[in-house]
């Protein structure tokens, strides 16, 4: 049996883990800050096991084991930011492992998230401009915006309320399509393809691929593949979705 001491430790590196994870941190670098962590307090032979959805922490080989399950992932890299930072000041002893718990716990508590206006306004600055590195047409930009914006939005309203990332990026995708081709056929619109395809770029799982081929390298194979089938189903949704809208008209 753990005495309170060593509980206290685990319940840091499980929090610090828990909040990395959940924010977009690849999960060697996962491991490595809760092997740093209990280092530093004196726990030379523990065992992690990290992938994209739970968190195994063993103190030693004979002692208990703690799992815990990750429900759902983000991309907040303030989060991983300040984790980072916590976890320096415990290596630094900065401060205490109390201090060290309460301020993992409020992190994990705090919503760093921008307003969803605010993100919805970003996808459509990142399709405007996508729009120009294409060599789109002055006349497009607009579409662009409307597009990246207004399908980041439904994308990010479904998400909310199914939390099935498939359907969100389908109907998002769906959507984007539909406005380039209302905007080309009806409005003022010049290329539907380029409209289209600078509108998906805020959809693209640029992060999650990236984490995957580190992973890979990093020879974590379960988490980078997972990573890789998660990255390919959203890369579907989105085809899929462009595809339907643009065979129905």
């Amino acid at each position: 049996m753990l005495d309170h001491h060593t509980n206290k430790i685990i319940d840091v590196i499980m929090l610090a883990g828990k909040i990395l994870l959940e924010n977009g941190a690849e999960t060697y670098r996962v491991e490595d800050t809760m092997t740093r962590i209990a280092t530093h307090y004196g726990l030379d032979n523990t065992h992690s096991f990290v992938v994209p959805t739970a968190i195994i922490f063993s103190f030693s080989e004979k002692s208990e084991t703690r799992l815990m399950r990750i429900e759902s992932r983000t991309t907040d890299l303030e989060k991983i930011a300040e984790t980072n930072a916590i976890s320096r000041a415990i290596a630094s002893n900065s401060i205490t492992l109390d201090d060290a718990k309460t301020m993992l716990q409020q992190l994990d508590q705090a919503d760093l998230q921008f307003s969803l206006w605010l993100k919805a306004l970003s996808a459509g600055l990142v399709s405007f401009f996508f729009l120009l590195m294409f060599d789109g047409t002055v006349i497009d930009l607009l579409p662009a915006f409307l597009a990246g914006s207004i399908g980041f939005l439904i994308g990010e309203y479904i998400q909310l309320h199914t939390r099935i990332k498939f359907f969100s990026e389908f109907a998002a995708a769906i959507v984007i399509a539909s406005i380039a081709h209302l905007f080309v056929l009806q409005f003022a619109g010049d290329s539907i393809n380029k409209i289209i395809i600078a509108g998906v770029m805020p959809l693209v799982p640029g992060v999650l691929i990236t984490n995957a081929i580190r992973d890979l390298m990093a020879s974590h194979l379960q988490a980078g593949i997972i990573k890789g089938v998660e990255a390919g189903l959203t890369a579907f949704a989105i085809g899929a979705g462009v595809a339907l809208c643009l065979t129905i008209y």
